[in-house]
């Protein structure tokens, strides 16, 4: 079964929504336990970094997460939950992350000619095959944020560009972090969701 992280900060009731269309066995808990037993996890997040960061702390989330990542478990993490995933952010200051994927969240820049935040669709260009990424490229998704992640180049599955070339699908390992909203970006979104779903079924699954 999938779990869906409550933190009282994330999109869940769309992300559920989402997955009850799918026809995706899943439930939305804040108990560790739970949490533990998942067969995958989801991390949603609307939000600021650290008030996000502070409410998984105070729900004693933040040990069980990192546990579920280091043993193998898919975990996927949506616009704020994806930066989440990273080792810290900028927003409002530096606050750590969760570890989870190397790399930084900073702010794009307001110097380009372009509106921050980053809000509406935009399309995805795959620089690097990969379940998740497949049938992205050149497919358009939902965005909405005023940070974005830096990282690895082999960790970039797919980008776009919104003044600056931003990752929108990202992997470590098991570990994965889709910037835009799946659950609003229709049957791309859709299909990004049932290839996570299908990731999570093969077996616990690490990249080489």
């Amino acid at each position: 079964m999938l779990v869906i992280v409550d933190y009282d900060t994330g999109n869940t009731q769309n992300v559920k929504k989402a997955l009850d269309y799918l026809n995706i066995d899943h439930q939305l808990s804040a108990d560790p336990a739970v949490i533990g037993r998942a067969d995958g996890l989801i991390l949603p997040g609307v939000g600021a970094f650290k008030k996000a960061m502070v409410a998984l702390e105070e729900r004693g989330l933040v040990a069980p997460i990192q546990q579920a990542a280091a043993n193998k478990k898919p975990l996927l993490g949506i616009c704020l939950g994806m930066q989440l995933l990273f080792d810290r952010s900028l927003e409002f200051g530096e606050t750590a992350g969760l570890g989870l994927i190397d790399g930084s969240v900073e702010p794009i820049p307001t110097n380009l000619g372009v509106k921050v935040p980053h809000m509406g669709w935009d399309q995805n260009q795959v620089i690097k095959a990969d379940p998740i990424s497949t049938g992205f490229d050149g497919e358009s998704s939902y965005f909405v944020h005023s940070y974005y992640v830096r990282t690895r180049p082999e960790n970039v599955l797919a980008t776009c560009h919104y003044g600056v070339t931003l990752p929108s699908i990202v992997r470590q390992d098991n570990v994965i972090g889709m910037q835009f909203h799946p659950e609003k970006s229709g049957s791309v979104g859709l299909r990004g969701l049932a290839a996570f779903k299908e990731l999570v079924e093969n077996g616990n699954y690490s990249r080489n």
